[in-house]
Parts: C-alpha cells; structure tokens; sequence
C-alpha cells in the first residue's frame, strides 16, 4: 500500500488545469456500447476508476486504446452481457453498464457493484425504473439477471435524483419504444454531458440539467468524438487546499456554474475569489471564519463529495460550524483521523459540530475513503509537522495525479 508524506504549514501559491470529471467520463464510457462503433474521448482523467472500467469494456468485448488523457473505444465488435464480478464489486459506478448493455443486447447479467464503504446505497432505484421500461429482473446469489425483449418508453417518478438511477435509465431508454419521461430526476452536470454525448451521436433526449428528463428512442447511434466535461468536485478540492494554506491559487479548465454552491461557501468563510469564463481565482488575507451551516444536497446544492475535505479546513476556522450529511449515512469516517490531528469534532448521528482550533498538528492516519483521504491530505498540508497518510489507493479512484499537482504549487509532500 501506498502513502503520502507531507510537511504542512506551507502556502500553496500557483496555478493547476483541472482535469475531466470523473462522474461524468465513467457513464460516458459505458454509453460508447450503444453505438457499436468507435468513440474519441478527450480530456479523460488517469484513474484507479477509470482503468476499471476500461478493463471491464475491453472484457465485455471493447477494443479501447489510451493516447494521453484522449481513450478511444470501438465497441463494434462482439459485446458479451456477463460483467464480471470481481472488478464490478471494485467500483460503484459500473452498475451503469446495467442500462446500457440491455439498451444494445436486451439482456445482462450483473452483480451489486462496490466502491467506497459510505453506506448503503442501494440501487432499488435503477431496477424499479428499468421494470417500469418493461425489463425482467431475477436476484440470486448477489447477481442480477435482466431481460429486456421489448423495452417501451413510459413515465417513470423518481423517489430520489439519483444519479446512478438517472443515468442507467436514460441508457436503457435510448432505443426504446416511444417517448421516456424521467420526473424527479438527478440535475448534477455530469448528466448534461451525458446527454450530450448520447444527442452528437443520435439520441433524442432533452431536458438534462432540469428535475423531467426526455428520451424519444431511436433506432441507431452515430460514432461520436466528445470531451468530457472538467471536474467540479477536483475543482472544489484544490480550492479547500488553497484556502486551508492561506494560499493564492487559480484554477484553470473550470466550468464556474458548476462549483458555485463551493465558491460562495468559501466567500462566507472569508475568502477572496474572482471568477474568470473557465478560470477561478482564490486568495486568503485573513483567518478563516466557521460556516454557520453546510447542509450536504444534491447538485446545486453542496455536493457531499466536498463535505469531508471542507471538514479538515474549518478544523482551522474561527468559531463553529455544522456540517449535515443528508445524502449519505457513513460518511464521517475522517473524523477520527482530523481528531487525531487535533480538530475539535462531535458527531451525533449526520450532524457534526466542528469548533475552529488555532493549528493541527501532523499525525499517522489512514484514508478510508476516496473524499475523506483528500480530506486528510488537505489537513496534512495546514497543519504543523509532518503527516502521513496511508491507504491511499482510495484517493487514486478520484484524483489525477493527485501528489504532482500539488507539488507544482508548492506543497511539500511525496509518494512512497
């Protein structure tokens, strides 16, 4: 197992282009199955995540090569309808495959998927909206087997916007029969760029972005050439970074719209931030101040993927502030990390209090999770003395070169 050791206290000064968004290239990839032919994605993130689920398309039949941060995937070949459980079980995301392997062969076989341990989240979602398309569904063993032998668009209420059930719904949708409406359904930009793959190669689909998504099925999709979207939730980390070292950075490759619910957060703990059309620019003066409340939502609200990393930098903030976790049940697994640093945090159920400390102190801790390690690492670089953080194999699911931008702009901290 890999670890990072860092020497904090330094400010991060400098600026850092913000790579493809991992959420957003990962649906991607498995939408490139529905066309049948070769696909060019540009700007994609080199990570844990993404070898995964290029693994599991080459296995199921993709012929994908890799130039730089551009992968191109011809899936016009034979594609088998088994995924295989021992890298589904690694990633979360792969059960995206689910709707796009029955959009193109009416049938897959899939276990339940893996990924950070965060609590449950169960994908009751995605089945309930595929049966409501007309897709059989068995479970046995941890598997599940699906048949769609004739999928016709229908309307379909989402319980919860979730991401994971948006999108494999609108995979499975795509060459449906007649009109699919999705109400309710998840609003986070990721499922815009997804749309707007699937519609530069033929799909029909309208209203991504809104809580009522459209899919009119079509009979064929196109080759198409798409750049994936920049990464809002890396976006938000380097600014936590900068703003925990007091620091003066600018971020390039940023879409401004998308990281708003981190920015104004930010500006309410008294950071300087000006904004330019892809660019972003933060500079701290004074200490930081507590936030009232963070109340985690989905987008726009404030992405619970940014909650653990805010976390470690209003450990160092004046006053108290209250984090509440509303998307997710287990997901303060950092705080027993940050505590050992010297942060003063109570958690009682998904609500933690955070009371400001004047410094942190270095310390050996463990990333448990991919959030909650960058969580560690930003407090490691704020904080007096040296810090080691273990395990971190989980920040490489979500980071590109996590370590190297870093030290372009400053930071002291190595990979052993």
């Amino acid at each position: 197992m890999s670890r990072y050791i860092i020497q904090g206290g330094r400010k991060i000064e400098g600026r850092i282009r913000i790579s493809g968004a991992k959420n957003s290239v990962l649906p991607i990839f498995a939408a490139t199955i529905l066309n049948g032919s070769e696909n060019i994605i540009h700007d994609c993130p080199d990570l844990k995540d993404m070898e995964i689920m290029i693994e599991l398309l080459k296995i199921l039949g993709c012929n994908v090569k890799k130039e730089g941060n551009t992968v191109i995937i011809d899936s016009s070949g034979e594609i088998k309808h088994e995924v295989p459980d021992s890298l589904v079980r690694k990633m979360r995301s792969s059960i995206v495959l689910l709707g796009a392997l029955l959009s193109r062969l009416k049938k897959a076989n899939i276990c339940f998927p893996g990924g950070c341990d965060i609590g449950p989240r169960p994908i009751d979602l995605h089945l309930k909206g595929l049966e409501q398309l007309g897709v059989k569904i068995n479970e046995s063993h941890g598997t599940i087997f699906c048949e769609a032998p004739d999928l016709k668009g229908t309307e379909i209420h989402l319980d919860y916007p979730s991401v994971g059930a948006t999108e494999n719904i609108i995979l499975a949708a795509v060459f449906a029969k007649g009109i699919t409406i999705i109400r309710n359904a998840a609003k986070e930009p990721e499922i815009a760029d997804l749309q707007s793959f699937l519609n530069k190669s033929g799909a029909q689909i309208s209203g991504a972005g809104t809580n009522n998504i459209r899919i009119e099925g079509v009979e064929s999709l196109n080759p198409v050439e798409h750049t994936i979207i920049p990464d809002r939730i890396v976006a938000g980390t380097y600014l936590i970074a900068g703003a925990a070292t007091s620091g003066n950075i600018e971020l390039e490759n940023v879409n401004i719209e998308h990281i708003q619910p981190m920015i104004a957060k930010l500006k309410e703990s008294g950071c300087i931030l000006r904004t330019g059309q892809n660019s972003v620019k933060l500079n701290v003066k004074n200490k930081l101040r507590a936030i009232d409340t963070i109340r985690t939502l989905p987008y726009p609200g404030f992405p619970t993927d940014l909650q653990a990393p805010i976390m470690a930098l209003l450990s160092k903030a004046k006053g108290t502030s209250v984090i509440i976790e509303t998307v997710f049940e287990n997901r303060f697994k950092h705080v027993e990390d940050l505590i050992c640093m010297g942060a003063n945090i109570k958690v009682d159920g998904r609500i933690a209090v955070i009371r400001g400390r004047n410094k942190l102190m270095g310390a050996n801790v463990i990333a448990r999770d991919l959030r909650g390690g960058a969580a560690l690492v930003v407090a490691g670089l704020c904080a007096e003395g040296t810090t080691v953080v273990e395990d971190i194999e989980h920040i490489d699911r979500g980071y590109e070169n996590f370590h190297v931008n870093l030290q372009s702009i400053g930071a002291d901290i190595i990979r052993e």
